[in-house]
Parts: C-alpha cells; structure tokens; sequence
C-alpha cells in the first residue's frame, strides 16, 4: 500500500528588495508626515494602490524592526514614492519619520497586500482611522470618475482631514474624536449601522485599529455581506508595535 504524505505548505516566493533614499520630507498635517523616496531600479517596481512596504526599521537599540507601511503615492518615471507616517508618539517609525532628511537609506520589501480595489464592484466602502488615510486616499485616486464611493474616515479632528478627489469629497464623511484617544470605539461602527448599503455587488475595504475592524466587519457580515465582499485588515493594537492582524472572522 502506498504510503500517504502530508501536503507541503506551499512557501511565498521572496519579496523584492530595494534600497530606498530619501528626497524630502514634510507634514502633510499636524499629524502626519509625508517620505518622499527614489531609488535606482524603483522603475521596476509593480503594486496596487492600498498595498504596503515590509520597511527595515532603524530601531534605538541598534539594529532594525519590520514595520508595513502603505504606499501613499509611486512616480515610476522619476522612481519616486511617498510614505506617510501618523506621528503618535516616540516609537521607532514615527521618530525615524521626523527626523528623515535627503539622503537617509532605507530598506524595504515588497509590495505586498490584499486590500486592493475590487473592480468589479458596483459600489465601493472604506472604513478606517488615520493610519489608513494612505491607503484609502491612494485608491480613491485611482478610482474611475464614475465609481460609486461611500466613506467613513476616522481622525482626531479638523485640522487632520486631507484632500480628497473632489469627484468623490461629497461621499466622504469625516468622523472626529473630539479629544478622545485613538483606539477601541464605535464611532464608526456607529456610522455603519446607520448606514444603508447600496443595490448591487459591492466590495468594503475595514481597515485600522483590529478589535474596530473585527466589529465592523462582523456588522456587514450580519447584515447581509459575503465574507469576499469584504476586505479587512488590523493595522494596529494599542500596546503593539509592529505588526498587523489578517482579519478573517
């Protein structure tokens, strides 16, 4: 009798690697602050907009740490992209953030990510706090004139909101924490069960702090969205850094 084997798990294929210069950088807002990066071979690269870099972060102690982050902008004539770092605090990616200037290296991997648009879909949903704003600004970029978009940006207030494609700025709904800190909430949650979705095929993109993603997602799922027409991810969790969370249940 024939002998039966366990399946192999099939192993990824590497990432790319690149070294990364850095152009320029500058505050988009209070909050955030934009990397400008070139590279030699960066005319080489292919992503999807709302995918992210695996960057080698410098860390205090020496050595470096994995931290993802998303691409916010790519000129691949000029071999130039934009990250965007929230600045929250002392940890490694926002100090290294503040303190980039022309000529710093980097190293990264990637592109990588599956929150991507869906083109197929009739309608479109983005969920997600101000890590994901280059995420999901990036892929409204990118989106056609025509599409039908229905968003929900979480921020701190005011002065954090960013431009938005002006076909789409009447379709974005801005929610403020008025003083409260980023983190476990419903605010929007609170927004989505208000929220009637749309006729048709859609596809929503939950993105941001894991237990609100994980809520949010559950919320579609219970009225009414296939799991597949969700794509959803945990950017972060109070106390962690580094990291993210598939979020599939």
């Amino acid at each position: 009798m024939d002998q039966q084997t366990e399946p192999t798990a099939r192993k990824r294929p590497p990432l790319p690697e690149w070294t990364l210069e850095v152009v320029e950088a500058f505050d988009v807002t209070p909050r955030m602050r934009r990397v400008v990066l070139t590279g030699d071979k960066l005319d080489a690269m292919s992503y999807r907009p709302g995918q992210a870099l695996v960057l080698a972060m410098p860390q205090p102690e020496g050595g470096t740490g994995r931290r993802d982050y998303t691409i916010r902008s790519f000129d691949k004539a000029r071999r130039q992209l934009a990250m965007d770092f929230v600045l929250h605090g002392d940890t490694p990616s926002p100090s290294w953030a503040r303190h980039a200037a022309a000529g710093d290296v980097l190293q990264v991997r990637g592109p990588r990510g599956r929150t991507v648009i869906h083109e197929a879909a009739d309608w479109h949903l983005f969920c997600g706090d101000e890590t994901c704003l280059p995420a999901i600004l990036h892929m409204l970029e990118t989106l056609p004139e025509n599409a039908r978009v229905h968003a929900f940006l979480e921020v701190g207030g005011s002065d954090d909101h960013q431009k938005v494609p002006e076909v789409f700025a009447a379709s974005v709904t801005w929610v403020h924490r008025d003083g409260t800190k980023p983190g476990p909430n419903t605010l929007l949650l609170d927004r989505l069960a208000g929220f009637e979705l749309p006729q048709g095929h859609g596809h929503a993109y939950v993105i941001g702090e894991t237990s609100n993603v994980r809520a949010q997602r559950r919320h579609l799922i219970e009225r009414g969205m296939d799991k597949v027409q969700i794509s959803s991810e945990g950017y972060w969790r109070p106390g962690r850094i580094g990291g993210h969370d598939h979020v599939d249940d």
